[in-house]
């Protein structure tokens, strides 16, 4: 089955240049390691999954509530330390919901409690590349945005995620082909 996504995919134009730099294929086989980090560690009681689907996608879903001063669900990987510093950003395949996800960044050295994030709406039901230029990922911390760190360090990325939060309380499925720099 994947092998037809994948020739798909090809014929709409979803193939990496020669110059991507791959993160995460979701292939069953050679996965990153993905947990969740919900809500509930600051009580509330969102629930949410990651998990790697037959036909070879990574599927985020859940329930975000906002009870209990909750409101987000996220989903995080450890990557062997990547350099990224010669791309302009990350490109996404996702397929989703219609509501707005980050995709967030963590680095190596003395900001690396700080995500860095980026905006997307993953619209409903189509397939689609989203791709975040660097200059457009903020620093933050525990949901509030710094403006005493410095941009991105692209050459020592340590962790990448996914969250959904601003209030957009209810179910929630996001799918994930690849994730790479461009």
């Amino acid at each position: 089955m994947k092998s037809w996504i994948l020739y798909t995919a090809l014929l709409i134009g979803w193939a990496m240049t020669t110059d991507d730099i791959p993160v995460e294929s979701f292939s069953p086989n050679d996965h990153l390691n993905w947990r969740i980090v919900n809500d509930g560690v600051m009580g509330g009681i969102s629930q949410s999954k990651m998990e790697i689907t037959e036909e070879g996608f990574g599927r985020f879903s859940g329930n975000v509530s906002l009870e209990y001063n909750g409101g987000f669900a996220s989903c995080r990987a450890t990557v062997a330390q990547i350099d990224l510093s010669g791309t302009e950003g990350i490109e996404i395949q996702v397929q989703g919901d219609g509501q707005i996800y980050d995709f967030r960044v963590w680095v190596t050295g003395r900001y690396s409690r700080v995500s860095y994030k980026a905006s997307f709406r993953a619209e409903e039901g189509e397939w689609q590349t989203v791709k975040l230029p660097w200059n457009t990922f903020r620093p933050s911390f525990r949901g509030r945005i710094l403006s005493d760190v410095p941009p991105i360090a692209t050459g020592n990325i340590r962790e990448i995620g996914f969250l959904i939060a601003e209030k957009q309380a209810g179910p929630f499925e996001l799918k994930i082909n690849q994730i790479s720099g461009y």
